[in-house]
């Protein structure tokens, strides 16, 4: 494939795959805020995505639950993984193919396995089902929560789960 996947390359994956998932149109959002002025009644759980570094290089891609409080310099220490840092654009694009505001789990489908880790939040993963960008923040896809782990794995990536509990009781 060249260039990054497209929407219409993930659905044929998720269909490769035998993956439910409905899909809906809306105005470009960039931030969770914008999210929940557009959202209306979506069933399931809404994260924030966050692409991240270290100096070191090596990139995490977390996926928290929408109102989690996120703490980089504790939670850089929780993963051991030194100072973080956000990901420029450049680089998002490079190793996951989408733009700041379209940054989904769904972008893995992009990226060589082990290039990234993908973190999944608990408390996220305690809703079912989950709603995410499919590679474009003018669609938001909802998708089970057992699928999308499937289709992660699918991908060739491990990944790992967090509880960012943790970090707000310190």
């Amino acid at each position: 494939m060249a260039g990054p996947a497209t929407p219409a390359d993930l659905f044929e994956r998720l269909d490769g795959l035998d993956i439910s998932y409905k899909t809906i149109s809306h105005p470009p959002l960039f931030t969770v805020d914008d999210s929940k002025a557009l959202r209306g009644a979506l069933d399931g759980g809404n994260a924030k995505n966050l692409f991240l570094k270290n100096k070191k290089g090596r990139m995490w891609l977390l996926v928290a639950e929408e109102s989690a409080p996120i703490n980089l310099k504790a939670f850089a220490k929780m993963i051991g993984a030194g100072n973080l840092s956000f990901g420029k654009p450049e680089l998002l694009m490079e190793m996951l193919g989408v733009i700041p505001g379209a940054v989904t789990p769904f972008a893995l489908i992009n990226a060589e396995p082990g290039s990234i880790t993908p973190l999944f939040d608990q408390d996220l993963l305690a809703e079912d089902p989950l709603n995410f960008h499919p590679l474009d923040n003018t669609m938001t896809t909802t998708i089970a929560k057992a699928d999308l782990l499937r289709f992660v794995e699918a991908l060739g990536h491990s990944y790992e789960t967090v509880d960012l509990k943790v970090i707000e009781a310190v």
